[in-house]
Order: structure tokens, then sequence, then C-alpha cells
């Protein structure tokens, strides 16, 4: 039988955290999360953690950027993937992608909230193959 995969949350929105929480279960992962970027980074360095979602605009407003290149930087957590979940480009207009922003912003996905379930499960899924 295969380890379950496991996803951390890290967004300082509650309700976020928990509907993204029920779908990430409902399609069998198993789920931590973090309210603060501090927390997330720390439960990340315990281990077992397979792929990151991650809020931008928590604490401070680029909170998420900075905790992205962080992990990167440590070869520690370097491989595990990093979906950027936001509402940053509706609350400032700025577009980003990882292909054309991999230095500012070291993830493999870009999503904007509201993310629609299956969107959300099909980046997991295809992050997490690579």
């Amino acid at each position: 039988m295969a380890k379950q995969k496991t996803v951390i949350i890290i967004d300082d929105d509650p309700d976020v955290v928990e509907a993204t929480k029920v779908i990430l279960e409902g399609a069998g992962y198993g789920v931590a999360s973090a309210f603060t970027g501090k927390e997330g980074v720390a439960r990340i360095r315990q281990g077992g953690i397979d792929c990151i979602l991650l809020d931008v605009m928590m604490a401070k407003d680029t909170e998420g950027f900075y905790i992205a290149q962080d992990l990167k930087a440590d070869p520690k957590t370097a491989k595990i993937p990093i979906i950027m979940l936001t509402s940053i480009s509706q609350k400032t207009g700025f577009e980003f992608s990882p292909e054309t922003d991999k230095e500012f912003m070291p993830v493999e996905v870009f999503l904007e909230k509201p993310v629609d379930p299956q969107r959300l499960l099909k980046a997991i899924g295809d992050v997490m193959r690579k």
C-alpha cells in the first residue's frame, strides 16, 4: 500500500484553510496546516511534507514570497513543490508567473483564489509526479 501524501496549507485565513482541508482529505491526502509563515516553515522542517500550498499575503503583504525563497534555498526543503495560492493579482493588479518570475517567486504553480477544487487537485497531482 502506498504511503499517503501530505500537503501543508499555510494561510492566515481559517476559512480558506478549513475549506481546502476538506477538499484535500476528500481526495485522500493527509493535511497539515499553519496560520503563519513561521509556524508553516517550522512544520515543514519537521519533515513528512510532500507539497506546500502557500498564501502570499499574510502578516506582511509579500510574506509568502520570502517563505518560498527560504524553502527553495535550503537543500532539505528545496525539492518540496510549492503551489502559491493568492488573490494578490486581484488586489494589486500585478500578474505573476512561475516561468517568468522564477527568481522572485520560486514556486511550481501559481493559482488565483478562489481556486476551483478540481484545478487545485490537478495541480497538486501534477507537481508531485514531477
